[in-house]
C-alpha cells in the first residue's frame, strides 16, 4: 500500500548543475572507451582506424546505449548522479519509462547525427555534381541551424531548468531524480584546513620578497662569527686578509669598504648594487666608501 502511495507522486525536479554533470560523465565516459578501444591498436600500422573511425564511434555508442538508456533509461552519467529519463509526453504526474519509439529516436539523434555530422564532408568531398553540391549545402546549413537551435535551447534551459539538450526537448523525455533526495551531512573540517593552508602561503608569498635574506644572514653571521684583533691599518689588511670575504678565493682587483677586510671587485660591486644597504659579512660595516686596495698582495705570500 505504503509502495503504491510512493508511485502515485509527483517526481522531484533535478537541478541544472546535476544536468550538466551528468552532460559531462558521458563524455567523459566516451572519451574514456574510446581510449581504451585504440589502445587495443597500438601494436598495429599507425592510421588502420583512421579511415572507419566515425563507423567504429558509432558502433561503441551504440553498446553504450543498448546497456543504459535502452535497457535502464538513464545513461552512465544519470545513473552515477540517481537519475534517470522520464516520458514527459505522458499526462501522468507519477513516473513513466521511456516508450520503445523515443529510445530508437534517441539514438538515431544522439549516434546518427554525430556519425553524419562527421561522414558529411567525406561522402560529398569526392562528388563534382551540382546536385551533391547542393546536398553538401544543405547540410552545413541544416547543421549550422541545429546548432543555433541547441544553443537557444541551453538558454532557456538556464532560465526554466529543464530539457538540457534539443534531443530531450524534441523527443519529450525529462531528466528526474529516481529515488527521493535524502538531506547530506557535510563536513567542512578538510575544507577549512584547506582555506587557512592556502591563506598562510598567500601571506608568505607576499611577505618573502620584502625581507632582505641576504642580509639577514650576513647580520647573524657576524654576530656568531665576531672578528677581532685586527687594526685598521692598510699593512695589517694587506697583512691578515688573503681572501676575499665573500667567495673565499684569493682577491682579484681587491678592494676595501671602510673595514679591515678585503673584498674581490666583482664581488662587492655585484652584491653593493643588488643591496645598497649591504653590510661586510665579517664584522657588520656598511658600505662607506668603496676604494681599491693601495698595498699590492702578492700571489708569493700564500707560500709565507
Amino acid at each position: 500500500m505504503a509502495s503504491s502511495i510512493e508511485n502515485e507522486k509527483s517526481v522531484n525536479a533535478v537541478l541544472r548543475i546535476s544536468q550538466l554533470d551528468a552532460l559531462e560523465l558521458n563524455k567523459a565516459l566516451e572519451q574514456l572507451v574510446w581510449s581504451q578501444f585504440t589502445s587495443c591498436f597500438h601494436g598495429f600500422k599507425p592510421g588502420v582506424l583512421a579511415h572507419f573511425e566515425p563507423e567504429v564511434k558509432a558502433f561503441l555508442s551504440l553498446i553504450l546505449w543498448k546497456f543504459t538508456v535502452y535497457s535502464k533509461n538513464a545513461t552512465v552519467g544519470q545513473a552515477i548522479l540517481n537519475i534517470q529519463y522520464k516520458n514527459n509526453l505522458s499526462q501522468t504526474e507519477k513516473y513513466q519509462p521511456l516508450s520503445k519509439h523515443q529510445k530508437l529516436w534517441y539514438l538515431i539523434f544522439t549516434v546518427g547525427g554525430r556519425w553524419l555530422e562527421e561522414r558529411c564532408y567525406d561522402l560529398f568531398s569526392n562528388c563534382q555534381q551540382q546536385s551533391f553540391c547542393k546536398i553538401k549545402n544543405y547540410i552545413s546549413f541544416g547543421s549550422g541551424l541545429l546548432k543555433l537551435c541547441g544553443l537557444l535551447n541551453f538558454l532557456i534551459f538556464l532560465r526554466k531548468g529543464t530539457f538540457a539538450t534539443l534531443t530531450e526537448r524534441i523527443l519529450g523525455i525529462r531528466s528526474v531524480f529516481c529515488k527521493p533526495q535524502s538531506v547530506r551531512q557535510i563536513g567542512f573540517e578538510y575544507m577549512n584546513r584547506e582555506l587557512l593552508w592556502h591563506g598562510f602561503a598567500e601571506f608568505l608569498i607576499y611577505l618573502l620578497p620584502l625581507i632582505n635574506v641576504q642580509k639577514l644572514k650576513l647580520k647573524l653571521s657576524s654576530w656568531c662569527l665576531p672578528i677581532a684583533g685586527l687594526s685598521n691599518s692598510e699593512n695589517t689588511l694587506a697583512a691578515h686578509c688573503r681572501e676575499c670575504s665573500l667567495c673565499g678565493e684569493w682577491p682579484t682587483m681587491p678592494h676595501t669598504i671602510g673595514c679591515p677586510h678585503v673584498f674581490c671587485y666583482y664581488c662587492i660591486k655585484s652584491n653593493f648594487l643588488f643591496d645598497m644597504y649591504f653590510t661586510c659579512p665579517k664584522c657588520g660595516s656598511e658600505v662607506h666608501d668603496l676604494q681599491p686596495l693601495k698595498y699590492k698582495i702578492e700571489m708569493t705570500e700564500l707560500r709565507v
